[in-house]
């Protein structure tokens, strides 16, 4: 008897992770320029380092409260309120390993055994296998680059989204930088309250937004009491390997995913929770500075690619922009790139429907990096 005899039907449904697959090709090659990884190139502020290494020199080790510290939950609460969101920091913010564990305990929390999840694609990779580990069902809803990746009701009516039980959103976007308005959103509410919806809105890039505000499900009419947000330090504050997350909403939703949290994590780690603390009272000058040079970096990307000829909608959000691939073959190209040039860029079909002859290209490296890497793309192309 071997454990493989007894690998549970869920796990078997899910495939390894292509992006996964992909860089493991890259590891292969020297020389390689990387514009595949979701990950800031910057280090995490150094007042929030500080603090980290202050809680350590103060044996500030033990668990902390389940939910986390209540006084980052407060620091969380009012922060958020330039969102519009509110949120009581006793019942309605719980801190977590990541916001990759928050999704993963509302996937628990409120999706059973045969519960239809819609997920607009293309999306984040752990989306798809999340709710089928909670036993749940996909259903894939693709958008269009032509709507430049915003979720419309027409695309979740065409998908059958009006059957499912929960919604995913992420916006800003991960694959494609798309962002959506306050009105886009507004539509979408009003389809998810005719067709009775929970929503599990990701917010990780609400920060980096370059042409307005960031705007949320979460404050529409109604929406509130159907809409968990999740959010977190990783991408605005460069703090990825310190796992810090957070998740938001009704005091019944959080109240569940504690019980869930509480076996599975105990607590988030206690010296990101004291970095993080730090982050939100004094590091708002850097992450305005970090999200000054995506900008930059942004619009460089965007006209090397114009000049090159190459399809790309304007991306306005994250750190990612998603050019159709010249030839329509998205991982031929990238695996192409990668032999001739050593630019490592991931295939849009990675990231399932919609992505398809499209590839990710994340600009949180540096600008000489950038630049090379350009020149080295518009080489490949012109071969």
């Amino acid at each position: 008897m071997t454990f493989g005899d007894h690998l549970s039907d869920r796990v078997k449904q899910v495939p390894p992770s292509g992006i996964r697959r992909f860089f493991e090709l890259a590891e292969e090659v020297d020389d390689v320029i990387s514009l595949g990884v979701g990950e800031p190139d910057f280090s995490a502020p150094w007042a929030a380092r500080t603090a980290a290494i202050d809680s350590l020199e103060r044996g500030k080790t033990s668990y902390t409260s389940n939910r986390g510290m209540r006084e980052l939950r407060e620091a969380i609460s009012e922060r958020v309120t330039c969102y519009g969101q509110e949120y009581d920091p006793e019942d309605e913010i719980i801190v977590t390993t990541g916001a990759s564990e928050a999704v993963d305990l509302a996937f628990r929390a409120f999706v059973g055994d045969g519960d239809v999840v819609a997920i607009p694609q293309p999306s984040y990779i752990s989306y798809t296998p999340g709710a089928v580990f909670a036993g749940g069902e996909p259903l894939p809803v693709p958008t269009r680059a032509e709507d430049e990746f915003t979720l419309t009701p027409e695309a979740l009516e065409a998908a059958g989204a009006d059957e499912a039980d929960v919604l995913v959103l992420c916006y800003p976007n991960n694959p494609t930088g798309a962002v959506m308005t306050d009105d886009e959103l507004a539509d979408v509410a009003s389809f998810v309250r005719e067709h009775d919806l929970l929503v599990l809105s990701d917010e990780i890039y609400a920060a980096l937004r370059y042409e307005d505000d960031h705007a949320s499900i979460a404050t529409h009419p109604g929406m509130r009491e159907r809409t968990i947000v999740f959010n977190g330090f990783s991408k605005a504050y460069a703090m990825t390997g310190l796992r810090l997350g957070y998740a938001m909403g009704p005091p019944e939703a959080i109240d569940a995913m504690n019980k869930v949290h509480q076996y599975a994590m105990l607590s988030a780690p206690t010296t990101a929770q004291y970095a993080a603390l730090e982050a939100l009272r004094a590091c708002d000058d850097a992450v305005e500075e970090m999200r000054r040079e995506y900008d930059r970096r942004r619009r460089f990307v965007l006209a090397r690619f114009d000049e090159m000829g190459l399809d790309c909608f304007e991306a306005k959000g994250a750190f990612y922009v998603f050019p159709e691939a010249p030839d329509g073959d998205d991982e031929a190209f990238a695996e192409g790139l990668l032999e001739e040039q050593n630019v490592a860029l991931v295939p849009g079909s990675v990231f399932g429907a919609g992505g398809e002859g499209h590839l990710r290209v994340s600009y949180a490296t540096g600008m000489r990096e950038l630049r090379e890497a350009m020149d080295r793309i518009e080489t490949y192309i012109a071969e």
